[in-house]
């Protein structure tokens, strides 16, 4: 019988997605955060030697020091396109164009917003809807005379009749926008409702050459979850935040889109060009110059992503690592497996400990000290090795 084929079932063809990090412009929204310009540049530094393709890098109309770190990151990061966000306001546009003026044409561009859903139209602008289609047509106009990439927003767009979506962004396209943002801005939207927008969208934006960009907060958690659902609706452009930072609760998370893109790739069909080994020390960059810290359960880049005290779970991944992992701790750049002792370990990483403190124990001295270990009271366990030391020498002294 012949052989088959290696080629018999080819990798799936993938579409581009681009990801556009937006953790120096929203991220820095987060209560307490306060990057420095040097901190901007540093982490700009970072998302190039990662492979994310935009940098969202600040919003230029608030002050002389946004700026300075937006030209900075132009003069100082070749690679990524280097994006800002403003009002429609000329104001803002000019400010932009101060702060983007010396990088290449192709490599810049800004997002432009204007809130649209009835309850900031009528208590936040004071504006009619035939007022608001007049100052987004005027404002996208005014920076396409400068910019050659200019995408239009609506702000709360989650909240905006679909009808009045659809007029806003069709005035946008119609003024030169180059791309339409799709922004969740309270993060009050489902999976479900996500896939619906978007193709609607899509079907847009889509015929016309204009790409589709979307934007999520993560108020019910489902941050990430919307942008993939986003993504297999037809979105061309993901806005992330480095660990999901960002106002209130927060935005999707780039290392989270990242790996459920690479190991679902066969579902979405996308290459992001984003290396997924710089993510963990990517987080930790940010994390230590935001002052946010890494919560041990975080998904892809926490403490205890590849730790486990469970008997069960030890056992298997002593066997073989893929057992209990998603994927590896060098697949992401973290430093390795932990087997933290527990009262639910079992024999197997008790012994690993044992022999790494250089004790050596019969199988029933084993028996007995892990006998001993399970019924240890909590404050025995504040110091793990102690008490591991003393259960192996009761163990012992019991078998002579």
């Amino acid at each position: 019988m012949p052989k088959r084929s290696p080629s018999r079932f080819p990798a799936p063809r993938l579409t581009p997605l681009i990801l556009s990090d937006t953790t120096l412009r929203d991220g820095a929204q987060m209560p307490g955060v306060r990057f420095s310009v040097d901190d901007k540049v540093a982490i700009a530094k970072a998302l190039a030697d990662a492979g994310v393709g935009v940098i969202e890098a600040g919003f230029p109309a608030g002050s002389e020091r946004e700026i300075e770190a937006v030209r900075r990151i132009c003069a100082e990061v070749p690679g990524p396109r280097i994006m800002v966000l403003c009002r429609a306001v000329a104001g803002d546009i000019d400010a932009a164009w101060e702060a983007l003026a010396d990088a290449a044409p192709e490599g810049r561009g800004v997002g432009i917003f204007l809130a649209t859903s009835p309850l900031h139209r009528r208590h936040k602008l004071g504006k009619s809807k035939a007022q608001c289609l007049d100052m987004i047509g005027r404002a996208v106009a005014y920076a396409r005379k400068r910019f050659l990439k200019v995408t239009f927003s609506c702000e709360d767009g989650s909240r905006t009749e679909p009808a009045f979506l659809r007029q806003a962004y069709g005035v946008a396209m119609d003024a030169g926008a180059t791309g339409i943002g799709f922004p969740d801005t309270l993060g009050v939207l489902t999976p479900e409702a996500v896939r619906r927008r978007v193709r609607m969208l899509a079907a847009l934006a889509h015929p016309r050459g204009v790409r589709l960009r979307v934007h999520f907060h993560n108020d019910l958690g489902l941050a990430t979850a919307n942008t993939l659902a986003a993504v297999a609706a037809g979105a061309d452009i993901v806005h992330l935040t480095v660990g999901g930072i960002g106002e209130r609760a927060g935005n999707a998370a780039l290392e989270e889109t990242v790996m459920a893109l690479i190991l679902n790739q066969k579902q979405y069909r996308r290459s992001i060009g984003v290396d997924p080994a710089k993510l963990t020390g990517l987080c930790r960059l940010v994390s230590r110059l935001s002052g946010v810290p890494l919560a041990a359960n975080k998904a892809v880049v926490g403490a205890n992503i590849f730790a486990t005290s469970a008997g069960v779970h030890q056992d298997g991944l002593l066997k073989h690592p893929d057992t209990y992992l998603p994927f590896r701790p060098e697949a992401v750049g973290a430093d390795g497996i932990r087997l933290p002792l527990s009262p639910l370990s079992g024999k197997a990483a008790l012994a690993l400990r044992l022999a790494e403190l250089g004790i050596e124990l019969s199988p029933d001295e084993l028996g007995r000290t892990s006998r001993i270990m399970k019924n240890a009271g909590k404050e025995a366990w504040a110091d793990e090795e102690a008490l591991l030391r003393r259960a192996a020498a009761a163990a012992r002294q019991a078998s002579l």
